[in-house]
């Protein structure tokens, strides 16, 4: 079953954050993931929205684990320190459609 990152991020040191975007994606790649969205979400409903929202999907939550957990992952989190908020959700994808 697909599994899906999601990240909700406000960024306030871009010049320190860059270093982290330059050394995520090739990770998510290695360990079967790949972006889906990214970018900042139009607020529909609500008081406030992230100033970014990164969604990326995984073969499953095992795969997207195996990613956070991995050493790799550890060194390259390193990089996103001090730069910003962060609240990051791990949810599984749907078995079937929600009507059924």
């Amino acid at each position: 079953m697909s599994a899906y990152l999601i990240i909700q991020a406000t960024v306030h040191d871009w010049d320190k954050f860059k270093l982290y975007t330059q050394a995520v994606p090739p990770l998510i790649k290695k360990f079967g993931g790949h972006y889906i969205a990214m970018g900042a979400p139009e607020l529909i409903e609500g008081k406030r929205a992230p100033k970014s929202i990164v969604m990326s999907q995984w073969p499953s939550c095992e795969a997207a684990h195996a990613f956070w957990d991995s050493p790799e992952y550890a060194e390259a989190k390193k990089l996103r320190e001090g730069t910003g908020e962060f609240n990051i959700m791990l949810m599984d994808g749907l078995t079937q459609t929600p009507l059924e």
